[in-house]
C-alpha cells in the first residue's frame, strides 16, 4: 500500500479489523478441558488465545514466523550521541547477511525466517535539531516499505531494527508523545559515557523545542524526530493488523516506532505483544504508557529483534501445551476436586 499524505495514512490507521473472538473463545474452551488446574499455566494460556484471536485460527499456528529487521542511518549521530560511528549500521547489515549476528542465531533457534531490509543507508536522516528528520514524502515512503514487507501468509511477525543513534530518535518520539524531555527518556543506548548522555539529552530537548508546532500530530512527530527504520516498523505494525497477523515488538526503539499508532487509536496495538522489556531505561516506562506487559525481562538491550526472537520460544511452548495436552476425558482423569479440597478455608 502506498500512502500519499499524512491524512491518507491516518485514515488507514483508524480503519482496523477487530480480530476473531470465536477463535479465542474456542481456545479458552479447550484450555478449560485440559489436564491441569484452571489457569495453572498462567500467561501461556493467554498468549495462545491472543494468537488465535488475531490469526482467526483455533488452534492457532506458528508454522511460518518471520523476523523483519529494518536498518536506517541518522543525521543526529554526528552530534556524538552514540558510542559507535554511523558506518556501523551498514557493517552490521553485512554481518546479518553473513549470518554472524546474534539475531541470526536466535532466528534459527526460534524456527523463524530472518529478513533484513536496509533503507537508504547512503541517505541519513537530517539532524533533527536543525530540520525535520524526514520530510512527509520520505516518511511515507519508509512507512510504505515497512507495510509492503509483511507477507500475508505469515502466522507471526517479529519486528526489530538496526541504526546507530536510533535510541536518540526513539527517546525523542517517546518524549513528544508522552511528555518529559531528554532527562526522562534518554538512556545509555550502546553504552555511552556521561558526556555523551548529556549531549543526547540536550539534542532531544533542542528537537522538541524546534518541532513543537507539529508534535500534537503523532505522525508528524514521528517524521520530525524519527528515522526510516522507525517509520518502516510503524508501517509493518499497521500491515500486520490489517492482514490478521499477530506481532511481537522488540525493545525500546521498536516500541517507540509503533507508539504513534496507539496515540491515533488506543486499541491499535491490541494485536501486538512486547517480546521483552529492554534494559534501556525508557523502555519500561514506554510499555507502561502503552499498557503492554512484556513476556520476558532478561536485561537485554541489543535490538535486532533479539528479544522478540527469544519470546517466540515462549509462544511455541504455550502452543505445544495447548495442542499436545490431553483433556480430562481423553486421559481418564477426574476433573472434579475432592470435597475436602473444594471446601473453603476457614480462618
Amino acid at each position: 500500500m502506498n500512502f500519499t499524505s499524512f491524512s491518507q495514512l491516518r485514515a488507514a490507521c483508524l480503519d482496523l479489523p477487530a480480530g476473531h473472538s470465536v477463535s479465542s473463545a474456542a481456545v479458552a474452551q479447550r484450555e478449560a478441558a485440559l489436564t491441569k488446574p484452571p489457569r495453572s499455566l498462567g500467561r501461556l494460556e493467554d498468549v495462545v488465545a491472543w494468537l488465535a484471536h488475531w490469526q482467526g485460527h483455533a488452534p492457532p499456528r506458528l508454522d511460518t514466523v518471520e523476523i523483519l529487521v529494518f536498518a536506517g542511518n541518522h543525521g543526529i549521530a554526528r552530534r556524538g550521541v552514540s558510542a559507535y560511528p554511523a558506518e556501523v549500521t551498514g557493517q552490521m547489515v553485512a554481518n546479518f547477511a553473513a549470518g554472524g549476528a546474534a539475531i541470526n542465531q536466535l532466528a534459527r533457534t526460534a524456527g523463524a525466517v530472518l529478513r533484513v531490509m536496509p533503507l537508504s543507508l547512503d541517505r541519513p536522516t537530517a539532524d533533527f535539531t536543525e530540520a525535520p528528520a524526514l520530510s512527509e514524502g520520505e516518511f511515507l515512503e519508509a512507512v510504505a516499505a515497512g507495510y509492503a514487507a509483511v507477507s500475508s501468509h505469515c502466522d507471526l511477525v517479529c519486528l526489530g531494527e538496526m541504526g546507530i543513534a536510533n535510541t536518540t530518535a526513539a527517546a525523542a518520539i517517546a518524549a513528544a508523545l508522552f511528555g518529559g524531555g531528554g532527562a526522562r527518556w534518554a538512556g545509555r543506548g550502546t553504552g555511552i559515557d556521561e558526556e555523551s548522555l548529556a549531549r543526547k539529552r540536550a539534542a532531544i530537548d533542542s528537537a522538541l523545542a524546534r518541532h513543537a508546532a507539529v508534535l500534537r500530530d503523532p505522525l508528524a512527530a514521528a517524521a520530525a524526530l524519527g528515522g526510516r527504520e522507525l517509520a518502516a516498523i510503524l508501517g509493518a505494525t499497521l500491515a500486520t493488523r490489517h492482514k490478521d497477523i499477530p506481532v511481537l515488538l522488540d525493545g525500546f526503539v521498536c516500541t517507540a516506532a509503533a507508539a504513534p499508532l496507539a496515540k491515533l487509536r488506543a486499541d491499535t496495538l491490541a494485536h501486538a505483544l512486547a517480546g521483552h522489556v529492554s534494559a534501556e531505561s525508557g523502555h519500561r516506562m514506554l510499555l507502561d504508557e502503552l499498557g503492554l506487559r512484556p513476556l520476558l525481562d532478561l536485561d537485554m538491550r541489543l535490538g535486532e529483534a533479539s528479544g522478540a526472537a527469544v519470546a517466540v520460544l515462549i509462544l511455541r511452548a504455550a502452543l505445544a501445551c495447548h495442542t499436545g495436552m490431553a483433556t480430562f476425558a481423553e486421559a481418564g482423569v477426574s476433573d472434579k476436586p475432592t470435597a475436602a479440597a473444594a471446601a473453603p478455608k476457614v480462618g
